[in-house]
């Protein structure tokens, strides 16, 4: 029994060097991005990324566009979280339900980061605007906000072995496809630039492994508490 905690805590020590290492890269690549967005405002890239997304246009792809996009909204991001809390609850996995909770510490990060750069929002003599939004433009709120909250239960689903195959990968391909799409959904719905998404996605993906080294934390101190039973 020492031997398999001895080996298990080896394996964590090892996870959380790597970790941190991907953290620093991150950020690094985060403070590149800002610095490039506070020399160049509305660069060329940006415009041109944007009109590449929105070549295609219908009232179709809107609406995908926009429901794709709902679930950062101020009631589909609090319906999310507190549905995913509950099922995992309800599963007897009180543990994951607390880290999923713990997902809202990355709203005041983004609040903190908007507010630094304050970005404004691309214009309708630029881009097409499908709709108006809220606050500042960098960074992409939706697109951390995914990165972090559905990018723990794409690997809360990788990690749950004993759960259904069927249920972990209706899970796992949902979060991943919203983490995927959402950065075009706000670029092509005219409320982002490319630059925008792209440190939203950085930001996000930061937070989301600090996310899951204190969760692997959590999870070693019960592994030890069980051996030591």
């Amino acid at each position: 029994m020492q031997a398999i905690w001895k080996n298990i805590t080896n394996y964590l020590r090892r996870d959380e060097r790597l970790a941190l290492h991907l953290v620093l890269t991150l950020v690094v690549g985060y403070l590149f991005l800002t610095v490039f967005v506070y020399l160049l405002p509305t660069s060329v890239l940006d415009i041109e990324f944007s009109e590449e997304v929105q070549e295609h246009q219908s009232p179709a792809l809107d609406w995908l566009m926009r429901a794709i996009s709902w679930f950062g909204s101020n009631v589909g991001a609090g319906i999310s979280i507190a549905v995913a809390a509950t099922a995992f609850y309800l599963a007897r996995e009180t543990l994951e339900a607390k880290f999923i909770l713990l997902s809202v510490l990355s709203l005041p990060v983004i609040a903190a980061a908007k507010l630094i750069m304050n970005r404004q929002r691309p214009t309708a003599d630029l881009v097409r605007v499908v709709y108006e939004a809220q606050f500042q433009s960098f960074p992409s709120g939706h697109v951390t906000f995914y990165t972090v909250f559905f990018g723990f239960l794409a690997y809360l689903a990788y990690r749950m072995t004993g759960w259904p195959t069927e249920a972990r990968a209706s899970l796992g391909v949902f979060s991943l496809f919203l983490v995927f799409t959402v950065p075009f959904s706000r670029v092509y719905l005219g409320v982002h630039w490319g630059t925008d998404v792209l440190a939203g996605f950085l930001l996000g993906l930061a937070l989301l492994v600090g996310l899951l080294s204190w969760y692997n934390h959590a999870l070693k101190k019960r592994i030890g508490a069980d051996i030591s039973i």
